[in-house]
């Protein structure tokens, strides 16, 4: 439901196409217009008790479909973690600026939050901009944070449920976390389910997250838009990228589609 208008004309077509043409149906009855941003995103996902913020690893989503951010909006083409401009100054703006002002405000409206809260923002020349809120992890999200995770998540799980969770410290991996999302042709448009997977069961230099897949008749087949998330760590990002790569030079399944640049381009 999100228009990213490069011109004024492109923002006046948005606003015919779900105000006039009624293209989104009843959830493009209203519109909000909102500032356009230029920077880079990142994903600041954290776990509350209600009163205690515990900030999670940080990580970054790509969601155009095409490389080059060119494309359509997505739900998700890849993401990466930690995200190399989020450094310790950044992610204190990111804390006393936002996570805070928030929890405070929820609990002054008296609506208490357990849980995971994501934070979409948009780092504009090094200061920390809101996008969006999301009350989960976040996906492709979820695929790199959690295995860099060492920590048992579930004492973060209790720890959160009983308001303890000033008290834990979670701990992640160094190495860097990469996940390349494989689509079905035609995604975030129409597209066609029930294509046959293979090459799986060559993978052993990443892990594999099934999205979209579905077994049929004990042939693994595809099942949705996002098809399958090729999550790989390394010391070293540009490996941990090869790594994914290399796993999906395995996989084949008709009108695959992927980024090629996923996380090529941080810095």
């Amino acid at each position: 439901g999100v228009v990213v208008a490069q011109s004024e004309e492109q923002a006046h077509a948005a606003v015919d196409m779900m105000l006039v043409d009624n293209g989104m149906g009843s959830a493009g009855a209203r519109v909000v217009i909102e500032d356009f941003l230029e920077g880079e995103e990142a994903s600041f996902i954290v776990m509350v008790d209600g009163e205690h913020v515990l900030p999670l690893a940080s990580s970054q989503d790509h969601k155009r479909l095409l490389d080059g951010d060119a494309g359509p909006n997505t739900g998700g083409m890849g993401a990466i973690s930690p995200v190399p401009f989020a450094d310790e100054a950044f992610l204190r703006k990111v804390e006393d600026r936002i996570v805070a002002p928030t929890i405070n405000g929820l609990n002054a409206e008296e609506i208490p939050f357990c849980g995971f809260l994501f934070i979409g923002l948009m780092n504009v020349n090094g200061n920390p901009f809101v996008i969006e809120y999301n009350v989960r992890m976040g996906d492709p999200e979820t695929e790199v944070v959690m295995p860099r995770l060492k920590t048992d998540l579930l004492s973060l799980l209790r720890a959160a449920g009983t308001k303890q969770l000033s008290a834990e410290n979670p701990k992640f991996n160094s190495e860097t976390a990469v996940t390349v999302m494989l689509v079905s042709g035609g995604y975030p448009e129409g597209y066609e389910k029930g294509k046959e997977i293979s090459g799986l069961e060559k993978i052993t230099e990443s892990r594999i997250f099934h999205a979209g897949t579905k077994n049929d008749n004990g042939q693994l087949v595809t099942n949705g838009g996002r098809v399958l998330a090729i999550t790989s760590l390394d010391a070293e990002r540009e490996e941990a990228l090869n790594k994914s790569y290399r796993s999906i030079d395995q996989i084949m399944f008709d009108q695959m589609n992927y980024r090629k640049d996923i996380g090529f381009d941080l810095r």
